[in-house]
């Protein structure tokens, strides 16, 4: 994780599901109400991310797809 301007930089690149989603988790939980940014390649994180989302109470605020890149921008829903 690094921290991408004022968005939390997740890069999964190169690994496969469930990693990006558990990856996203942990940075959810550190987040402290700013933005992940989510870096994936495995085409399952398009079906699993904003499932997880959906269920974690979060915000999927951007999904974005550019050469097999996928993109999400999340924000945890404030406790």
């Amino acid at each position: 994780m690094t921290d991408a301007g004022e968005d939390l930089l997740v890069d999964a690149r190169g690994h496969h599901c469930p990693v990006p989603t558990l990856r996203l988790r942990r940075a959810l939980e550190v987040a402290q109400g700013r933005v992940v940014r989510l870096v994936a390649n495995d085409p399952m994180a398009r079906i699993d991310v904003p499932h997880f989302v959906r269920e974690a109470g979060a915000e999927l605020i951007e999904a974005t797809e550019t050469a097999g890149v996928l993109t999400f921008r999340v924000r945890h829903a404030p406790v």
